[in-house]
C-alpha cells in the first residue's frame, strides 16, 4: 500500500505519518510546502524509514502535483493540507480560499487524472481521503444536541467556510467523475506536536512563562476534544476501510468548556511543574485573564462518532484526562521542540 499524505508535516498529518510508519508496512509520501505550521521536526524518527519520502511542493501547483502522482504512484491520497487557524482566517482569509479550496481543486483534478490512467482493478482499490473538520456545521444550539454526518452545513468563519467548500467539492467530483472519495470531520484534536497558536499548547507554554492565559469572552465555549493519535488511527481506518462516497465524523466523546481545560491545564502544570516564586507556591490559575470574544466564536461543537464506531470499529482509546495528562508532560519532556518553534529556528532546518 502507497499513501500520500498532504500536509505530512503539520499536527495532525505527521501523527498520521509517525503511525504509519511505525504501525503498518505502507510506503509513505509527504507534500507538504512548509508553510509556518509546518515543522518536520516532527518527522525525525519516521523521516529516517526507507519507506517514507517527501515533497516540498504546493497542492496548488498542478504540474507539480502530476509529477508527483506519476513518480509515487499512490492507492490512497489522505488530504490534511489545509490553513486552519480561525483567528488568522480573520485577520486574513486570502489564504484559506487558496490553500483550502483552490488547492482542494487542483489536488482533486491531479488524482482524478491520475486515476483515470489505472486498469481497472487499481481504480476499484484507489481512495482519496479529504480530512476535515466539525466547523463546517457551525454551533449547535441545545446542549444535548450532536453533530452528525447529515447535519446542515453553517459555517462562521472564512476558515471553516473555505474548509465547508472543499468538502463539496470533493463531493462533487465522487458523484459528477465518479472519483472513489471518503470524507471524515473532526473535532478538536490536542496532543504532543501541537503547533503553539492552539489553544491547549498556548495555554502550557503561557503558563510555564508565567504569561497571561487568555480567555475569549467568559470562556464557556464548548468543544468536543480528541486526542490526535486516536485521530490518526481513526484516519487511517477509514482510508483503509471506508466506503466510497461516505462521510464518517471522529470525535473523541470528550465535551469541555474552555474555561475548564484551561484550569485542568493549570492544575496539572501544579502538579508536574509547580510554580516557585521567591519560597511561595504559586498557583497557575492566577494568570487566567478573560479577553474580548473573537468574531463569529461559535458556542458549542459536539460529534456524534456512532456511525464509525459501529461500521468501521474504531473508538478513541484516550479519555480527555489521560490525554490531556500525556499532552502536557510532552511539552514539558520536549522543551528544545517548542522552543525552536517558539524562535523560529525550525524555520531555518527545513529543505
Amino acid at each position: 500500500m502507497r499513501i500520500l499524505v498532504t500536509g505530512g508535516a503539520g499536527f495532525i498529518g505527521s501523527a498520521v505519518i509517525r503511525y504509519l510508519i511505525n504501525d503498518t508496512t505502507f510506503h509513505v509520501a509527504n507534500l507538504d510546502k512548509l508553510t509556518y505550521a509546518g515543522n518536520l521536526a516532527s518527522l525525525s524518527d519516521a523521516s529516517n524509514s526507507g519507506r517514507y519520502s517527501f515533497y516540498q511542493n504546493d497542492i496548488c501547483d498542478a504540474k507539480a502535483l502530476a509529477t508527483i502522482f506519476t513518480e509515487f504512484k499512490p492507492d490512497i491520497v489522505m488530504h490534511l493540507a489545509a490553513e486552519s487557524h480561525v483567528d488568522r482566517s480573520i485577520h486574513g482569509p486570502g489564504d484559506f480560499i487558496q490553500t483550502n479550496i483552490v488547492g482542494t481543486y487542483q489536488l482533486l483534478e491531479a488524482a482524478r487524472a491520475y486515476w483515470a490512467g489505472l486498469d481497472a482493478q487499481q481504480q476499484a482499490t484507489f481512495r482519496f481521503h479529504h480530512i476535515s473538520t466539525d466547523e463546517v456545521y457551525g454551533d449547535l444550539d441545545g446542549t444535548d444536541d450532536l453533530f452528525t454526518e447529515t447535519t446542515p452545513y453553517s459555517p462562521s468563519s472564512p476558515y471553516s467556510a473555505s474548509k465547508a467548500s472543499s468538502d463539496h467539492l470533493v463531493r462533487a467530483w465522487n458523484r459528477t467523475y465518479g472519483l472513489p472519495v471518503v470524507i471524515t470531520n473532526c473535532s478538536n484534536n490536542y496532543g504532543p506536536y501541537h503547533f503553539p497558536e492552539k489553544l491547549i499548547p498556548h495555554m502550557i507554554l503561557s503558563a510555564l512563562a508565567h504569561k497571561p492565559l487568555p480567555v475569549y469572552g467568559n470562556g464557556l465555549q464548548i468543544r468536543d476534544w480528541l486526542y490526535v493519535e486516536d485521530h490518526a488511527r481513526a484516519l487511517v481506518t477509514v482510508a483503509t476501510q471506508g466506503e466510497v462516497g461516505e462521510t464518517y465524523n471522529i470525535g473523541g466523546h470528550n465535551e469541555k468548556a474552555n474555561i475548564d481545560v484551561v484550569k485542568q491545564i493549570c492544575s496539572l502544570l501544579d502538579e508536574l511543574r509547580p510554580w516557585v516564586e521567591n519560597g511561595e507556591t504559586k498557583a497557575y490559575t492566577d494568570l487566567i485573564t478573560f479577553v474580548t470574544d473573537r468574531p463569529g466564536h461559535d458556542v458549542r461543537y459536539a460529534i456524534d462518532a456512532a456511525k464509525i464506531e459501529r461500521e468501521l470499529g474504531w473508538r478513541p482509546e484516550e479519555t480527555f484526562e489521560t490525554g490531556l495528562r500525556k499532552t502536557v508532560q510532552w511539552y514539558l519532556d520536549n522543551e528544545p521542540w517548542w522552543q525552536d518553534v517558539l524562535s523560529g529556528n525550525y524555520r531555518l532546518e527545513r529543505i
